[in-house]
């Protein structure tokens, strides 16, 4: 990916720079978007040093002492906290402080933004500044703080110290404790313009971007990071008839949540076409147009409730391979397909999920 700032961020970072009032600032939007990327820019714009010429609409120079500190991870006056399973993906590392009490050996990358790494963050806050300037703190994603490290966030956000500055980056803001909301000042970014997202997929050498970009809901980082998981053009054209034909190697490589999330867009999309509407992740002519809407629905439904539980550590494979039997059935014209209930049921399913059958039908 290039260093510059997507086109369809330019605008939005302009309006922060001129309309931030609040020391802290809650960036949200759809995922893949670019609020990590907006809030980092944000931040190196706070934090440079540059001569206001060589910087056009406040945006950081790129070239002063503070910029380059800030390209090397090593601003002192700058802290990012990202959960630990993101710290590689991004290339932002937990600082000692936030490292510290994490955890031994063994033991799984959180998803979460631990209570330490907030606690540093308070910490690292109430700091003098290292430079003289402004301390910034970059949380993201901000829905992954827990409930008992958000509260400690809390009083630094109501009275902060000095001329410390918080961003907090979210694609699911309502996951927010309200009074951590309440505490920000928001800034929401929309999906860019199609031809825009297109035009900048191209200049990154993505191949079929009007396919991707459908796949990812129109989220142009979006399709970055499913290409790197495998989610290419021709996999993503070839999944309706692998579905219709019962097949699951493809979605089965993928991690579950995305099979999972793949299988909830052709459910849509299938139900879609069988009211007359149309389709929005896959083309029209690979969706059936038979599809049953009764069943349909009902196979939503056990998708949004796997969803749910995506995360959890059962057999992948088993499960993936009953619920594209679910949706394949559902699918077939009413008088072929098989009664959802029935299908629920099945051992495959239970033995995959462990789980009784009333709970994979609760959506």
């Amino acid at each position: 990916m290039s260093a510059a700032l997507a086109p369809w961020l330019l605008a939005p970072l302009a309006q922060a720079l001129q309309t931030t009032r609040s020391h802290a600032l809650l960036i949200h939007g759809p995922r893949g978007v670019g609020q990590f990327e907006l809030a980092l820019a944000l931040a190196a714009a706070w934090l440079c040093e540059g001569e206001p010429e060589a910087r056009p609409s406040g945006q950081a120079c790129g070239v002063c002492g503070a910029c380059r500190l800030i390209a090397g991870r090593t601003h002192p006056d700058l802290l990012v906290l990202v959960p630990e399973a993101l710290q590689q993906t991004l290339g932002w590392s937990a600082t000692e402080e936030a490292a510290d009490g994490e955890g031994g050996k063994g033991r799984k990358p959180s998803k979460e933004i631990r209570v330490e790494a907030v606690r540093a963050a308070v910490a690292f806050a109430q700091k003098t500044s290292t430079r003289g300037g402004t301390k910034v703190s970059v949380l993201y994603p901000a829905e992954r703080i827990n409930a008992t490290s958000a509260n400690m966030l809390l009083k630094t956000l109501e009275e902060p110290p000095g001329r410390a500055r918080f961003i907090l980056a979210s694609a699911a803001p309502q996951q927010l404790l309200p009074t951590v909301r309440s505490r920000c000042q928001a800034l929401r970014l929309p999906l860019p313009r199609q031809q825009a997202a297109f035009d900048w997929l191209e200049a990154e050498r993505v191949n079929q971007p009007e396919v991707l970009l459908a796949a990812a809901g129109g989220a142009p980082l979006e399709v970055l990071e499913r290409l790197a998981l495998g989610v290419t053009a021709e996999a993503w054209l070839r999944l309706p008839r692998e579905v219709q034909a019962g097949q699951s190697a493809t979605l089965a490589a993928w991690p579950l949540p995305l099979a999972i999330d793949a299988l909830q867009k052709l459910c849509h999309d299938a139900l879609a076409v069988a009211v007359g509407a149309a389709p929005r992740y896959f083309g029209a002519l690979s969706v059936p147009a038979a599809g049953d809407v009764a069943q349909l629905t009902a196979c939503g439904a056990v998708l949004r409730g796997e969803m749910r539980r995506a995360e959890h550590p059962w057999n992948a494979a088993l499960g993936v391979e009953a619920l594209v039997q679910q949706l394949r059935r559902a699918m077939q014209p009413a008088t072929l397909a098989t009664t959802l209930p029935q299908v629920a049921r099945s051992s495959t399913l239970r033995r995959a999920a462990g789980q009784s059958p009333v709970d994979t039908l609760k959506p």
